[in-house]
């Protein structure tokens, strides 16, 4: 570290910067890699999961930096990446470091040891940190001046911006405000998780020596403190640390720095826990309380004496210390999103009712239980509204006398006011049997799970809590209705969670149906997940763990015997070795394989002898691809597709409760191959993976992308046109 560090000199808004250059990947894409040659140049036959999920958020990044896109959707965009990037620290670099603590040497499949991993990974995110501190600092932070939308230094401040900060100050901060101070009576305060901090040096007075303290910046105020004007902001640590007088009364005021400390979060259950709802909150307790930092990120003002302090009592290490230019944790861009202002954001998209069940609709809603005895509905999120089908469906299902039962997994929420939630506890409270299975492992919504799983027990639903060993991370309901003396039953299910929120943000899809043997499946899969039912096989569904992987393994195989075999994929993650090597085994035959990945993908395409007929890309935009489709065979109309709630990863293949479905009707079966051919089509959005393991920007030709192409097909399915 340099020996020296500069405050930041008065009217600086984020303190001093160093020149950063990190460029873009070029355009031009590298020279295929033989098999022969993969040792010499240095690539082995997987890429490391870490690293490319570091690609990813990449990815993620240059939609930030890039100037066509809309300013705040671009601030949005360096939020995304920050929040990307603790979650990452807390659960992935957070394994690493425990595996390499205990002396762990073990290999990743791409044969990395865990502290070969970190060194990569710490050298990769010092260059899309300082990508981050670049692009806010030289491109948004003026051109949102330009809008009018003003970050301010606390120096900067007329006479009445001042006034307006001490009042919010006085009745706001200072009440909540904890000083610690740091000596021999004083023990080194624990510094919690993503907390944002000031470290101050202080002076006595009479002792006439340097002292050290922690202040916590409130987490519940807003990271920038807005003025009346609505229009300028200033960073809620500059406004505090303006005002530490009023905190160190007697004593002077050196320098105050802020630091964001980053702590492990990967805890797992304990295998023989016997009440699971005690298990998760005990490791929610491991969480807030972790002894184990990973990451200290500090102002670019900071003094080497400052940083030897916090890194000596956190036990960390100089690698583990990022320098920041500007503000620490622009997860709180999120909140400047949140603007009235439409000229700087995306055209705001109302999601459209399916044409089957609007046209269905009277005056009151459509009967989507008569809608899907007429046949399947796929819908598409959130191109179709998820109010009108999959909420509606669930809605009318507790409305209704006839319906007896209701049955649904749930691993993440908007909590107990969502539709759904209110609708399940109404359905009991009318007397159904409503049995809801909650993932209470849902890393990071824990919590919130836990509380909406028992107010849904009190309303009288039957909650069960999952499998210890096994998340359940599939998305299902079944709806159990009695017609006309006979027991029919109805479906759903999904690649995406039961939230209205992210139905919003993320692109899923759903099936609806009245499919008997469908509903005899799901029947069996309940079974197994509330009771001892050992069920292995079932009649269409492809359940996780225990015919999933065996049936994938199937088709790709049986699609690789073909003269004109091709595969088709669209997925979050390809990480699975045996996967892989699948994939890369039916290309040694001939087999075309189109993979769209949105996240991580291990698998190198373009290698002559291994991978020559794989192509791989990933779709990055407005919303988050979520959606899994699987595809055999090279003709759409004949070909067999699948959706549903799997990755092609160890975790969801072995160790989640997951499902994948058949989808059948020929008109189903090309919305789908439309959406696939919209994904390879797109030349605005995507990115391509090259045999060296960089990605590469699509060039744009067309200029058309996958959300605008898709949002002009919703548009005339729903015209008729």
């Amino acid at each position: 570290m340099p020996a020296e560090y500069m405050r930041p000199a008065s009217g600086m808004i984020f303190g001093m910067r160093d020149a950063i250059s990190d460029p873009l990947p070029g355009a031009e894409r590298p020279q295929l890699v033989r098999l022969e040659q993969v040792e010499r140049i240095g690539v082995g036959r997987y890429i490391n999961r870490e690293l490319s999920r570091l690609d990813f958020d990449a990815r993620v990044l240059a939609l930030a930096e890039d100037p066509s896109i809309r300013l705040l959707e671009r601030a949005r965009f360096l939020a995304i990446f920050s929040r990307n990037l603790d979650e990452f620290f807390q659960v992935r670099v957070g394994g690493l470091v425990t595996q390499q603590r205990a002396g762990v040497e073990a290999l990743s499949p791409d044969g990395m040891t865990p502290a070969q991993q970190l060194s990569a990974i710490r050298q990769r995110v010092r260059g899309l940190v300082a990508r981050q501190s670049r692009v806010f600092l030289d491109e948004i932070v003026p051109a949102l001046e330009a809008a009018q939308i003003r970050f301010v230094a606390w120096d900067d401040l007329d006479p009445a911006g001042r006034a307006h900060v001490d009042r919010v100050f006085e009745e706001s901060i200072f009440p909540v405000l904890t000083p610690l101070a740091v000596d021999p009576a004083h023990p080194f305060p624990y510094i919690s998780n993503l907390s944002l901090n000031l470290a101050v040096v202080v002076r006595d007075q009479t002792a006439n020596d340097r002292r050290v303290a922690r202040l916590k910046v409130p987490p519940l105020l807003p990271r920038f403190l807005a003025l009346p004007d609505n229009e300028r902001f200033v960073a809620l640590e500059q406004v505090i640390a303006a005002h530490l007088g009023r905190l160190f009364a007697g004593t002077e005021i050196v320098a105050a720095y802020p630091f964001r400390l980053t702590r492990n979060a990967d805890f797992q259950l304990e295998e023989e826990a016997e009440d699971l709802l005690e298990a998760v909150q005990g490791v929610l307790t491991r969480r807030r309380r972790s002894p184990e930092a990973v990451r200290l990120e500090v102002d670019r003002s900071a003094t080497e004496e400052v940083i030897s302090v916090l890194t000596r009592e956190l036990d960390l290490h100089d690698e583990d210390v990022y320098v920041v230019d500007g503000p620490l944790d622009l997860g709180g861009l999120f909140e400047l999103y949140a603007l009235d202002r439409p000229d700087l954001k995306d055209p705001a998209w109302k999601p459209m009712t399916p044409p089957r069940l609007a046209a269905a609709a009277t005056e009151d809603a459509p009967d989507i239980f008569r809608v899907l005895r007429a046949g399947p509905l796929l819908v598409h999120h959130p191109y179709d509204s998820f109010e009108t089908t999959v909420e509606a469906f669930i809605e009318q299902a507790a409305a209704d006398p006839q319906v007896l039962a209701i049955k649904q997994s749930l691993y993440r929420t908007s909590g107990p006011v969502s539709p759904i939630v209110r609708a399940l506890a109404h359905a009991a409270d009318a007397g159904k049997q409503v049995v809801a299975l909650i993932e209470l492992t849902a890393r990071f919504d824990e919590q919130a799970n836990i509380e909406w799983a028992q107010m849904l027990e009190e309303a009288g639903v039957h909650v069960v809590y999952g499998i210890v060993g096994l998340k359940t991370h599939c998305k299902v309901t079944l709806v159990v209705r009695q017609e006309e003396g006979v027991i029919r039953r109805y479906c759903h299910v999904g690649t995406g969670n039961y939230n209205p929120d992210t139905a919003r943000m993320y692109e899923d899809l759903g099936l609806l149906s009245a499919d008997p043997q469908l509903g005899a499946d799901l029947s069996e899969l309940f079974n197994s997940l509330t009771g001892y039912s050992q069920q292995a096989r079932y009649r269409r569904l492809l359940v996780a763990p225990t015919t999933l992987r065996s049936a994938l393994l199937s088709l790709i195989q049986a699609e690789s015997e073909k003269p004109d075999g091709q595969i088709t994929l669209k997925v979050n993650s390809l990480t699975d070795p045996e996967m892989i090597d699948a994939l890369y085994a039916a290309a040694e035959r001939g087999t075309r394989i189109d993979l769209i990945v949105r996240g991580m993908c291990c698998l190198r395409p373009g290698v002559p002898g291994l991978s020559e007929t794989v192509r791989v890309r990933s779709i990055v935009g407005r919303y988050l691809e979520h959606s899994r489709i699987y595809r055999f065979g090279s003709d759409p109309r004949s070909a067999e597709y699948f959706i549903g709630s799997a990755d092609l990863m160890h975790r969801n293949l072995d160790q989640r409760v997951e499902v994948v479905a058949p989808v059948l009707p020929e008109q189903l079966r090309m919305r789908l191959a439309e959406i696939l051919d919209v994904c390879l089509a797109d030349d605005v959005l995507a990115w391509e993976l090259s045999p060296d393991g960089t990605w590469v920007k699509v060039p744009r030709v067309r200029g058309v992308s996958t959300h605008t192409r898709l949002q002009e097909l919703a548009i005339r399915r729903l015209s008729g046109a």
